[in-house]
């Protein structure tokens, strides 16, 4: 388990319940110390045994908390470079959905050795569509879910999406798009500062 993946978990919990939960969780997970390395990889159990002890300590199903980890990577103001990144992919939502299939490519543009599920979209009718989530990850497709909420609200658009629990690490997103423009999206710069800004 790439100590990134591990890393957020930490940073989301500090930043969304503050320190004596995070301690909770790690006394919870029984793990040796309270802090993850972002470029080391851990045994995948202890990514078991912190969602377990998050699940414990928050009061919340581990898919629930996944979900939040993926919405505040997206709009939490430390995740700003992520939410740069991920807005590049389109001027719009559906443009955004076609090119999540590149986000592991990306990813791995980033941190070479971060391996993330492979991404497929398909268009099941206008404005439907389904995102299979491969194996590789467990849970990954939560966090995705809470991602694309996000963005989806980043780009001012009304989006139903609904996640099944998955089999062998893989997982199905329904994504249903009502409306793009159905509220004012958050401002978008081109450039970290000094470009002029655009409406989502």
């Amino acid at each position: 388990m790439h100590g990134l993946i591990l890393r957020t978990f930490q940073v989301f919990v500090q930043d969304t319940y503050g320190p004596e939960p995070w301690r909770r969780i790690v006394d919870g997970a029984g793990l040796d110390a309270p802090d993850f390395e972002a470029m080391l990889n851990y045994p995948q159990d202890i990514f078991t045994a912190v969602v377990g002890a998050a699940e414990v300590e928050l009061r919340k199903p581990s898919d629930a908390f996944l979900e939040d980890v993926g919405t505040y990577l997206v709009s939490h103001p430390n995740s700003e470079g992520l939410r740069r990144l991920l807005r590049f992919g389109g001027v719009d939502f559906i443009e955004f959905l076609h090119s999540l299939e590149d986000l592991p490519d990306r990813a791995r543009l980033a941190v070479a050795d971060l391996e993330l599920p492979d991404l497929d979209l398909v268009d099941v009718a206008p404005n439907r569509f389904t995102l299979l989530v491969g194996a590789g990850l467990p849970g990954f497709g939560f966090v995705l879910l809470g991602v694309l909420r996000a963005m989806a609200d980043d780009y001012g658009a009304l989006v139903l999406m609904e996640c099944d629990g998955g089999t062998l690490g893989r997982q199905t997103i329904a994504i249903t798009l009502i409306e793009t423009a159905y509220s004012q999206g958050r401002q978008f710069a081109l450039a970290a500062s000094g470009a002029p800004a655009v409406e989502g």
